[in-house]
Order: C-alpha cells, then structure tokens, then sequence
C-alpha cells in the first residue's frame, strides 16, 4: 500500500500483484484534528496489504525537505501501528507529474482535485514497485 503524506491530505494507493501496477483508491482526512484513523484502519482491513511504501519529499537535490521528517514519522506511526516493514521512496515530482497527468486525461478541475493525492500515491507505489523488480522482487501492498 502507497502513502503520498500531506499534512491536509493522504493520498493512499494500492498494488495487488507485482507488474500490476497500481490504483489509487482513497484520500484520506489529515489536519489540525490529526489523523483520519478510522479511515486508515477500514482500508488496512479492506484490502489488507503487506507493506506500506511512504513518499519521502525531499528537495530536487535529494537533500531532506521540510516535510520530510513528519513524513518519517507517520510511515513509522503506520508501522508501529499495524505491524508492516515501511518503505521511503524518494517522491520528488510526484504531485507534479499527477497533476499533469490528470489534467492531460481531460477532467475538470474538480475532478482532478478530488484524486490529486490518490494519484500521485499510485505513483509513489509504481516507481517502488518498479524499483523492486529490479532488484528481483517486491511483495504485494
């Protein structure tokens, strides 16, 4: 399962097979009322996943950005919380290149807003995946 942390939204993402590729499926609630616990936890249950692969914004030098370190930290929360090995990927670009390609397949503005986070959390999960098989295997999640 992909994770593109936002500190309004979490984009989450998700990839049943190796070679797949992956779906975004939610957006999940994150503000000054903290997280959309409930949320997270139907879709760990719903699609139960085998590892968690959290975007790592960085900036374009590959140095570590603001938002890294609370990044960090909700991938080790989700990790402490449901027992599954996190993984960083370098996310540089990511909500960019979503936002591009949304707005490539030709939907309005609201539409495209509405799956913003998700796609670029299927992102995330792809270049993961891809990252894994090259490295000759990856688990499902």
């Amino acid at each position: 399962m992909g994770f593109d942390f936002g500190l309004r939204r979490i984009g989450v993402a998700f990839a049943s097979l190796p070679g797949n590729g992956a779906q975004g499926i939610a957006t999940v609630r994150n503000g000054p009322n903290g997280l959309d616990w409930d949320a997270l936890d139907r879709l760990m249950a719903d699609w139960e996943p085998h590892a968690l692969v959290i975007g790592l914004p960085v900036n374009m030098d590959g140095s570590p950005g603001p938002m890294t370190p609370r990044a960090k930290r909700f991938g080790n929360r989700l990790a402490g919380r449901y027992h599954l090995q996190p993984y960083f990927v370098d996310e540089r670009l990511s909500s960019f290149a979503a936002e591009e390609e949304l707005r490539e397949s030709g939907l309005p503005a609201a539409k495209r807003a509405k799956l913003l986070d998700q796609t670029a959390a299927r992102m995330i999960l792809d270049s993961f995946l891809v990252e894994q098989a090259g490295k000759g295997g990856a688990d499902e999640g």
